[in-house]
């Protein structure tokens, strides 16, 4: 792009919590204009009606999806923050010359089999699917620099991948690998349902769809990438809880070092240094991460506990940030050759 001009982006799905948080990025973003938003339930409101931390900040309304995507030839970038299905129905409408970046699990999944069994659903647009790119910034980097359509990690997908990726490709790890992550109600979305209204909530802890989060896959394909010589669909284990909180996701990842070897916090720390040279975004920290140092930012902090064989990685994000719009908007910017930091320099509050 010439230096100074504006990205024009288009946000389909903009009333959740997802959309929201791309427009709370994207409106203050440097080389960004937001020439369209939809939802169809919202159509013609006023964004900062639905979005009242962005009263005063915006004249946008909300539009209804177009009939007609051959008007959609002046957008440059659409973000698609939908519910799961409905990406596999816009994307295929959509102008060639039109950048995507998905946040929904509809492209993230290379098997077409495993999609269905996760999602419930047929892939009815395999042929795209070869040309999406995953979106794991700090892995992925030079293929989505290069990509036109660009498929979101999910949010826990991120925290674990980030958290455990060095050691994979480092074949450090002998053996079965445990994630044990927690995320904040946000994670469930922007409807209302009787396991996060807040009397519910506020005080409860639980597990929920132990073994087969739909997020599972793309951590197994993802670390199989990594390294192929780790047998991940049989060694690990990942388990998901809701926590009585409204967002962030801290996993814990559970390992063992070969036989024979020892990894120190320091150990790890240097390992992680190592590989995250470069990624501005990932920030490692003396003992454990804590949600409310990533809330509201693009950061993952991770930190690390060793004994003898035994090792612990903690990896921290916001779900909705780093998890969900932060990355898509760092994705755009490689996308569109800027600095991926572009619009992201958010700070979390203290306390």
């Amino acid at each position: 792009m010439l230096s100074g001009e504006k990205i024009r982006v288009g946000i389909f799905g903009g009333s959740g919590y997802g959309g929201s948080e791309l427009l709370r990025i994207l409106l203050f973003h440097p080389r960004v204009e937001v020439t369209l938003v939809t939802a169809n339930e919202h159509a013609g409101k006023a964004v900062a009606e639905v979005h009242r931390n962005l009263h005063g900040l915006t004249e946008l309304r909300f539009e209804k999806t177009p009939e007609d995507f051959e008007g959609l030839n002046d957008v440059d970038c659409v973000f698609l923050a939908l519910p799961h299905g409905q990406a596999l129905e816009i994307v295929p409408r959509l102008p060639s010359g039109v950048k995507v970046v998905d946040l929904s699990g509809d492209f993230r999944l290379r098997d077409a089999e495993q999609f269905k069994e996760h999602y419930g659903r047929e892939h009815t647009a395999t042929e795209l699917q070869r040309e999406f790119v995953y979106g794991l910034t700090e892995i992925n980097r030079e293929e989505i620099k290069r990509a036109r359509l660009v498929s979101n990690p999910g949010c826990f997908a991120t925290a674990t991948l980030l958290g455990l990726a060095p050691l994979a490709a480092a074949g450090a790890i002998k053996g079965r690998v445990v994630v044990d992550a927690k995320t904040g109600s946000s994670g469930s979305g922007a409807k209302p349902a009787a396991n996060t209204h807040h009397p519910q909530r506020a005080n409860s802890f639980y597990a929920y769809k132990p073994f087969t989060h739909q997020h599972v896959p793309e951590i197994e394909q993802t670390l199989g990438d990594v390294s192929a010589a780790h047998d991940w669909a049989n060694e690990l284990v990942f388990m998901t809880h809701s926590l009585p909180v409204s967002r962030g996701i801290f996993a814990s990842i559970y390992a063992e070092v070969d036989e024979g070897g020892r990894m120190s916090a320091d150990d790890l720390s240097a390992l992680y240094s190592d590989f995250y040279r470069g990624s501005f975004f990932v920030r490692l920290v003396k003992g454990s991460p804590d949600i409310n140092w990533v809330k509201t930012t693009n950061f993952c902090d991770i930190g690390f506990a060793a004994r003898g064989r035994q090792i612990a990685v903690f990896s921290a994000i916001d779900n909705l940030v780093k998890g969900a719009a932060g990355q898509a908007v760092q994705n755009m910017n490689l996308m569109f050759g800027l600095d991926e930091k572009t619009g992201l320099m958010l700070v979390g509050g203290n306390p």
